[in-house]
C-alpha cells in the first residue's frame, strides 16, 4: 500500500497550491494542484520553479 504523500513548504499562487514532498525513492518532488471546482488541474515537477511557474500561468477553463 502506497504511503501518502506528506506536504510542505506549501504556497498559494492564486487558486493554485504549490507543495514540496518526498517520493518513494527519497527524492524531493512539487507538485501544483488548482483547488477550483471542476478544474482538474495537477501536475509533478521535478524542480520548485517550474511548479511555480505552472502556478502563476494557469488558468481554469471557463
Amino acid at each position: 500500500m502506497a504511503r501518502p504523500k506528506r506536504f510542505h513548504k506549501m504556497i498559494r499562487i492564486g487558486p493554485v497550491e504549490v507543495g514540496t514532498y518526498r517520493d518513494d525513492r527519497g527524492r524531493e518532488k512539487h507538485t501544483a494542484a488548482c483547488t477550483a471546482p471542476r478544474c482538474g488541474f495537477s501536475t509533478d515537477y521535478a524542480d520548485r520553479s517550474a511548479a511555480e511557474l505552472a502556478a502563476r500561468t494557469h488558468h481554469c477553463a471557463p
